[in-house]
């Protein structure tokens, strides 16, 4: 990397400047030993590897890492947080980054957090994803009425394979109190 570096993004309110502060914290340590990239079921589907993207977070790079689809495709399963030799938090950081693309609202953000929201709110409502009602939930989040059209060919091959659930009956509700105590501990609406 040529020149000097420089943070090319900054949230507006002192909160996000805070948590921008605390992921900058929490990687600062990293030692580059690709644990966590080796540690993570999801990496061969991220577009940096979290490795890479610890370092770009150190060099200031945020542009690039929230144009990135790598920490919407974290499952917080917190492998990499408990390999981490460092004992770093990396499972927070991803969650971090996530509320910063939401703050930053690019069309990145938009369209991954749209389908994360839904994939969280089909889960809520049924206790387990239901295909079918969590991609009604993603198309309306969206606001794009070609979206439906895109997935069509993906969804009648899954739908022949038998891998989509038509709504059932679920866990319905079980886990509304468990989503309510973590926003309420995030300190999210």
């Amino acid at each position: 990397m040529s020149g000097a570096v420089r943070e090319t993004w900054s949230p507006a309110p002192e909160s996000d400047r805070m948590i921008l502060k605390e992921l900058r914290e929490t990687v600062g340590a990293c030692m580059q030993c690709g644990t966590c990239t080796a540690s993570c079921p999801n990496w061969h589907a991220m577009d940096v590897t979290p490795r890479a993207m610890w370092r770009m977070i150190q060099f200031g790079m945020l542009d690039r890492i929230l144009e990135s689809r790598t920490f919407w495709m974290c499952s917080s399963c917190y492998l990499c947080t408990l390999r981490c030799p460092r004992g770093l938090k990396l499972t927070s950081a991803m969650a971090a980054l996530k509320r910063l693309a939401g703050v930053a609202n690019g069309p990145a953000a938009r369209r991954n957090g749209s389908f994360y929201a839904a994939f969280m709110d089909d889960v809520e409502a049924h206790g387990r994803v239901q295909e079918t009602s969590m991609m009604q939930r993603y198309f309306i989040r969206r606001r794009d009425p070609a979206a439906p059209l895109a997935f069509l060919p993906l969804g009648v091959r899954m739908l022949s394979k038998g891998k989509v659930h038509l709504p059932g009956r679920g866990m319905g509700g079980v886990l509304k109190p468990l989503f309510a105590k973590a926003r309420e501990l995030e300190g999210t609406p």
